[in-house]
């Protein structure tokens, strides 16, 4: 299964579509993203679309293994990261970083 729509808390629009995120961490619903693909991403909060991304990257990762390195490409700090992951995703500990690039020309 291959996905091509992805969503997004508003809080981190302007974060997307200036490039200072990079990388979104999900758990095992969001992890048959494959490389290369373009996906479109919409506001958690009303649907409303913002940008579309190409996946570059899947990659499993524990929620103990978060490290600085994710929380400058999420743009946050690490303190930051683990509890907006902890809020979003209590009790998993099985993760996937997802790295994007944003699609500057919009929907593909």
């Amino acid at each position: 299964m291959s996905l091509s729509e992805i969503t997004f808390f508003e809080r981190f629009e302007a974060d997307i579509l200036s490039g200072k995120k990079t990388i979104t961490i999900r758990d095992a619903t969001e992890k048959e993203l494959e490389p290369g693909s373009i996906v479109q991403l919409s506001t958690f909060e009303d649907g409303r679309w913002f940008a579309a991304i190409k996946v570059i990257s899947v990659v499993p990762v524990r929620y103990g293994e978060l490290t600085t390195y994710h929380a400058k490409q999420e743009n946050i700090t690490l303190a930051e990261l683990k509890l907006i992951i902890g809020d979003i995703y209590p009790n998993v500990d099985q993760l996937y970083v997802i790295t994007f690039e944003l699609v500057v020309d919009g929907k593909a």
